[in-house]
């Protein structure tokens, strides 16, 4: 299935800041229940908004209970940071992660969202050397074949080909990962900018011998208006996968209930269905 044919799907950011987990939990099931396609944390020890010290929970512990609590959501982080874990544990985490969440049946539900990361305090204050963004990167490169192969090893094996989501816009070492690697390229281009993005891409794709027009892409929906036509023109583009990000303490589901009727009206539009 190409880009162009493939649903519009919504996945919606639930930010582990400036809520109990109580909260954060219960905005799970709600997104659940109101038909988001995924939902997703992010991987940060500390706010990126608001009260730089308020509430704030870890990523990948608070996946494991996500996994468990929900039946149909695909989910994960947007995006891990790479540098916080060894790639092998990323991978083996990532493979239990799938298996939790296929509750008995097929297949697990688990996106590995990854980057190289960016938030310097995180870095300093857990103790992890910051180096540049070049160095993160280029420890990105290396870790991504180590997760796949971690995979390919591991007993039991994932459930499915577990999802690999890459996050950034640059183009001369983001992009080639994305068409080395990804399923799902994820970044914050805008829409006048897109076309460019997947020509250089493309062009990855060619020097990396890898088709790369399966891959969906996905985008950010804007913050603070309800723009329609900014998401038409990211939907016309090739964008597929819609995110929408969410801070506590009460996400409230107001944008998320206009960008789900959004969603389907496009998609009803297209005559495809959400999978």
């Amino acid at each position: 299935m190409t880009p162009n044919t493939a649903p519009a799907r919504l996945g919606v950011q639930l930010q582990p800041q400036h809520a109990t987990y109580t909260q954060i939990r219960d905005a799970v099931l709600r997104m659940e229940d109101l038909g988001v396609d995924v939902v997703f944390n992010w991987d940060h020890f500390f706010p990126l908004s608001g009260d730089p010290d308020g509430l704030h929970f870890e990523a990948w512990t608070m996946l494991g209970a996500w996994a468990e609590q929900t039946d149909r959501v695909e989910f994960g982080s947007l995006v891990n940071c790479n540098s916080y874990r060894n790639a092998d544990l990323q991978a083996d985490m990532a493979r239990t992660l799938d298996h939790i969440s296929a509750r008995g049946g097929d297949a697990g539900r688990f996106i590995f969202g990854t980057g190289s990361g960016w938030f310097e305090r995180d870095y300093d204050e857990y103790g992890y050397g910051f180096g540049t963004v070049g160095s993160r990167l280029d420890d990105l490169a290396e870790a991504l074949p180590r997760v796949k192969a971690r995979w390919a090893k591991l007993n039991p094996a994932p459930t499915r080909d577990i999802p690999i989501m890459i996050g950034g816009k640059g183009e001369q070492k983001t992009l080639r990962l994305v068409a080395e690697h990804a399923d799902i390229w994820h970044s914050f281009v805008r829409p006048d900018e897109l076309g460019h993005k997947l020509d250089v891409l493309a062009r990855w794709g060619e020097k990396v011998v890898r088709d790369v027009s399966g891959i969906t892409i996905s985008n950010e929906l804007p913050r603070r208006s309800l723009d329609d036509a900014y998401a038409d023109a990211l939907h016309d583009a090739g964008v597929r996968l819609f995110t929408l990000g969410l801070s506590g303490p009460h996400y409230d589901d107001t944008a998320v209930k206009h960008w789900l009727a959004w969603r389907d009206r496009r998609n009803e539009q297209a005559g495809v269905r959400a999978a």
